[in-house]
């Protein structure tokens, strides 16, 4: 007699949801970075903050020696009461002669000179006044504040430095933490597919129109809160061909600190009908293509090309070649040859042991 078909272990191709990711390295970048610098210059008198702490904006960081600057502001008030003085007196000429030269007791000349003179005082009491202004402003800036909120860093100069305005030395630098960036680089081929299927509907996003992101640190631990894409770079890069994508992420804590190398899952879409099979079941012919065995309605295998999409935990996601309700060898390969009969035993791959279980409870080793 004949011997029996072979046995294999085959499953039945069903669509099913899935949320499709895509992970690439990036690296964390502050959302706001203040150099800050000295505005006048000056001995610095003292360092009003830790280095390694949070400051607020507003808060006092250093302090320049004040009394030049509170000398010029002295100086500015003096001019300008000495100019408003003067222009009181050029005002009350200008009116004594408004009245003569109705009268004729003074010559139209004199009483435009007054009034010109008048007029000069005023302007000089608004440049005096001017002046204290600018004075008072230098005083100000004796007293350098924190521009935003963040962490400072160390400091680069000590008390007693001499500093000089807007010099190219910056003091501390503070970071803005909270949020804080993940710039990632993708490739513009991958980012033109994302856009179509997102268009076309083939894909649906999880949250809105952006896309969330979920972050692996160095360590390889998973970080605790997500984040959400927010900007595309408009250029492409000409050497690599890829895209800058920045996400934003929430860092109360500051465990997340500029420079750090991350990687990045961007959850691009949910497809409502994926197909997705054990990797086990795709193989690749002699030119390197992808194919798999599908068993038929007479229980014949038939060898089929498809095109694979991409990895998703242990399993392929197709992009064509498969049909649902179609059944594909998933063990058992050695014992057939294409066109073969073949019997089919079904398994449930859901199963932790269910590949393994089937094979061993139908005789596959």
């Amino acid at each position: 007699m004949a011997p029996p078909p072979p046995e294999v272990a085959v499953q039945t191709v069903r669509t099913e949801p899935a949320t499709l990711s895509a992970t690439l390295p990036g690296r964390t970048a502050a959302h706001r970075v203040a150099e800050i610098r000295p505005q006048v210059s000056g001995i610095i008198l003292d360092r009003q903050f830790e280095e390694g702490a949070a400051v607020t904006a507003g808060q006092p960081l250093y302090l320049i020696d004040p009394s030049p600057y509170q000398a010029a502001v002295d100086s500015a008030a003096a001019t300008l009461d000495k100019a408003s003085a003067m222009a009181a007196a050029a005002k009350n000429r200008e009116e004594r002669f408004a009245k003569l030269v109705e009268m004729n007791g003074v010559s139209k000349q004199d009483y435009d000179d007054a009034s010109a003179s008048a007029k000069q005082a005023k302007a000089e009491v608004a440049l005096a006044r001017a002046a204290l202004a600018s004075a008072k402003i230098n005083l100000e800036r004796t007293d350098i504040k924190a521009p935003i909120d963040g962490r400072i860093g160390r400091t680069l100069v000590t008390r007693g430095a001499l500093v000089n305005a807007n010099q190219q030395e910056a003091l501390a630098v503070i970071h803005g933490l909270d949020p804080i960036y993940v710039d990632v680089a993708q490739s513009s081929a991958e980012l033109l597919r994302l856009k179509r299927k997102l268009a076309s509907g083939e894909l649906e996003t999880v949250e809105g129109d952006q896309l969330l992101v979920n972050l692996t640190l160095e360590d390889g631990g998973a970080y605790g809160q997500s984040g959400k894409l927010a900007l595309t770079e408009v250029n492409v890069e000409p050497q690599t061909g890829a895209v800058t994508l920045r996400a934003v992420f929430p860092n109360p804590d500051g465990l997340l600190l500029p420079g750090m190398f991350v990687r990045a899952e961007i959850i691009e879409g949910r497809n409502s009908n994926a197909i997705l099979v054990p990797q086990q079941a795709i193989a690749r012919n002699a030119l390197g293509e992808a194919i798999a065995y599908v068993v038929m309605d007479d229980d014949t295998v038939a060898e089929r090309s498809v095109e694979v999409a991409r990895a998703k935990g242990d399993k392929w996601l197709i992009a064509s070649g498969l049909e649902p309700g179609e059944r594909i060898v998933v063990e058992g390969f050695q014992r057939f040859r294409p066109g073969a009969t073949v019997t089919p035993v079904e398994i449930n791959t859901g199963s932790p042991r269910s590949v393994a279980g089937a094979a061993n409870s139908s005789g596959f080793q």
